[in-house]
């Protein structure tokens, strides 16, 4: 509503430019003897004096907090899905079940083996304690001399065999217990539980499917927060740290801009690309901020020196002589009262006031306003309508404005800019498309 309010302002203001062009010409044909000679109409703001921020713009990537992806351990066929893209689910709460047939044939299998396995240490056990006691008998007859000394070593032979018969069997109990574990373990992965609570999207899963060990089955993170990730040079380094503010530009969001700190920057720099990721904590009770979405990050990390400032679209590049410079009006101006530009208000002119060119030196450069020296800070600067003027100097009917409609009326430009990118991009693949129907 905001943006339509002020689109239809700026047609009110240009269509009102244009008609106090023409139509007051004739009045200032009469009245100055300007031999036909057209008075432009434009906007100027009063300079004023101050420090910018200095700021890091960069692109972000919005990551949900705890944002694990869900994979099948198994490889199986999808025989049931329980939660949909956007659901909230609880730590543990089921989200796909495998068909499990084959892991509890596996499973029953495994436990028949350890079974076996039991029973068969059970018999070692016995047949060693048969051997030992043959052996003592033996030992108890050859000190009477009842029995020869090869019968008695036969005897130990066979408990150092028994011993080890057991040893065997009891290892193989363990191995099948491992196996009965391990199946057990397989089949509780036939059903694909939460890690964490979260909110589930990006489906992967339909029943009938075929996964594998290692398919993406879901994607789940927690949303009421969130951290935005973004990229710093090695330049960077050396001046934006941990605790800055800075500003999460997020047009989906109710405010459009979002404050917090730099929470923390990793000290691992790429070997290739020399960079590194930082991350900003965000609160995001209202889940307008999603996973991957994309945001535009300014990192404020101190102020330029003093200078006088004026809005960026004050700036102009003199075609006859090629440098940068500001239309200044140095006198009447100053007295005429500044009216606030509201939506569907009225537009107020002055009579024409002589401006002229002034070339500047531009010593810092923010996002929306520029630190000069060349003029005063009262000075009156023409903000819209410069190619109007033309030379070096030329009178105007001016209407004043304030900071806040240059700054929206700048604000408005970006977006129509990237918008305007947007649909250029877009119009190739549509012409592609409907060229090949």
């Amino acid at each position: 509503m905001k943006r339509q309010l002020i689109q239809r302002t700026i047609l009110i203001v240009f269509t009102f430019a244009v008609m106090m062009t023409l139509g007051c010409s004739g009045d200032s044909e009469k009245s100055d003897n300007t031999r036909g000679k057209l008075v432009p109409a434009v906007e100027a703001v009063q300079a004023r004096y101050g420090s910018l921020p200095l700021t890091e713009r960069l692109s972000g990537v919005v990551k949900a907090r705890n944002q694990v992806e869900i994979l099948s351990e198994v490889s199986a066929v999808v025989s049931a899905v329980h939660i949909q893209n956007g659901d909230d689910v609880a730590k543990g709460a089921p989200l796909v079940t495998l068909r499990d047939v084959e892991f509890r044939e596996q499973l029953k299998q495994a436990r028949a083996a350890y079974q076996i396995a039991e029973a068969q240490a059970r018999q070692a056990k016995a047949k060693l304690k048969e051997v030992k006691s043959e052996y003592r008998r033996t030992k108890t007859l050859s000190e009477k001399g009842l029995s020869s000394d090869a019968e008695l070593e036969t005897a130990e032979t066979q408990v150092i065999s028994a011993d080890a018969d057991l040893a065997l069997a009891r290892a193989r109990v363990e191995q099948a217990a491992a196996t009965v574990a391990e199946r057990e373990e397989t089949l509780s992965q036939t059903v694909i539980r939460a890690p964490v609570d979260g909110t589930v999207g990006n489906r992967n899963a339909e029943v009938g499917m075929m996964v594998t060990s290692g398919t993406r089955i879901f994607t789940i993170g927690q949303l009421d927060s969130v951290r935005v990730e973004i990229v710093l040079t090695d330049r960077m380094l050396n001046y934006i740290e941990t605790g800055q503010r800075t500003e999460v530009r997020a047009p989906n969001t109710p405010s459009g801009v979002l404050e917090a700190k730099l929470s923390r920057i990793s000290p691992f720099l790429h070997p290739i690309t020399h960079s590194t990721d930082a991350e900003i904590d965000l609160a995001n009770p209202g889940h307008y901020l999603k996973s991957g979405m994309f945001v535009t990050v300014d990192v404020y990390y101190g102020e330029s020196e003093q200078a006088t400032l004026i809005p960026l679209s004050a700036l102009y590049d003199n075609p006859l002589s090629g440098s940068t410079g500001i239309y200044v009006c140095r006198d009447t101006l100053n007295r005429v009262p500044v009216e606030p530009m509201e939506s569907g208000g009225s537009s107020i002119l002055t009579e024409p006031v002589p401006f002229e060119f002034v070339p500047v030196d531009v010593v810092a450069r923010g996002r929306m306003s520029a630190g000069v020296r060349g003029i005063n800070p009262d000075n009156w600067v023409i903000t819209l309508g410069q190619d109007l003027l033309g030379g070096e100097s030329g009178q105007a009917k001016v209407r004043p404005i304030n900071w806040t409609w240059v700054e929206n009326l700048q604000n408005l430009q970006r977006e129509d800019l990237l918008q305007e990118l947007i649909r250029s991009q877009q119009i190739p693949t549509q012409d592609t498309t409907s060229s090949s129907n």
